[in-house]
C-alpha cells in the first residue's frame, strides 16, 4: 500500500479504500456475473467442477468426490509477456 500511495500521490488510506472498492466489486460481479475482468492483469471466474471418482491414498479405497464450485484466476497474456 505503501508503494502505491507514494506512487500515485494519493494516501496511505485513499489506496486501501479504493482496494477495498475494487475487492467488492470484484467479489460481486463473480457472484452475480460468474466473472470479473481486471484489465492487463487476468480475470477472475467461477467454475462448476463436476462430480467425479478419487482414490483415498491412506487405503486406495475409491470414493465419490461430490460437484463444487471454485474460483479460478486467469492471468492475461499482457501480464504473462511482461513477467515471463
Amino acid at each position: 500500500m505503501a508503494t502505491m500511495a507514494d506512487n500515485t500521490g494519493l494516501s496511505k488510506k485513499d489506496v486501501k479504500n479504493f482496494m477495498d472498492q475494487l475487492m467488492e466489486l470484484a467479489y460481486k460481479e463473480v457472484k452475480q456475473n460468474g466473472e470479473f475482468v481486471l484489465p492487463g492483469m487476468g480475470k477472475m471466474v467461477k467454475i462448476n467442477r463436476p462430480a467425479r471418482q478419487g482414490r483415498n491414498p491412506a487405503t486406495g479405497a475409491t470414493i465419490q468426490i461430490p460437484a463444487k464450485v471454485v474460483l479460478k484466476f486467469r492471468v492475461a497474456k499482457a501480464a504473462k509477456d511482461a513477467l515471463l
